[in-house]
């Protein structure tokens, strides 16, 4: 990957989260807590509706940085900090954007940046993928 430069934005991807998603990923990850999925359950618990999966919506955001590796191999490390949950609509669902910008960059190594929003509102912090360039 030669051409890089910090602040470069090397991919950028909105994916749409339908309530469907949300059983489906409990149905692979094993996480069935009904916060994901049913709206009395949300509401009794003072959320404002259901949300999506935390480690959803961190594997949505790295899948971006997958993409534009070809490799998931080469992913070093990869942190985030959960700021904000992703509230999904029974009807609408809900739209997760991620900008994946170059942070840091030497001779082996990239950090990449990512800005993971829904609504207009950060959901990951200091969401970090460090990559191996070669």
């Amino acid at each position: 990957m030669t051409g890089l430069s910090v602040g470069d934005v090397v991919a950028e991807r909105t994916v749409h989260l339908d309530r469907e998603s949300l059983v489906r990923y409990a149905g692979a990850s094993g996480d069935f807590n009904p916060i994901h999925y049913r709206d009395d359950v949300a509401a009794r618990v003072g959320l404002p509706g259901v949300l999506a999966h935390g480690m959803l919506t961190m594997g949505l955001a790295s899948s971006v940085v997958v993409a534009w590796l070809g490799d998931a191999g080469r992913i070093l490390e990869y942190g985030v900090r959960f700021t904000r949950p992703v509230l999904v609509d029974a009807e609408t669902g809900a739209d997760v954007t991620v900008v994946a910008k170059v942070g840091v960059l030497d001779d082996e190594t990239a950090r990449i940046d990512l800005t993971v929003t829904h609504a207009d509102t950060t959901v990951l912090g200091k969401a970090q993928v460090r990559v191996r360039l070669h």
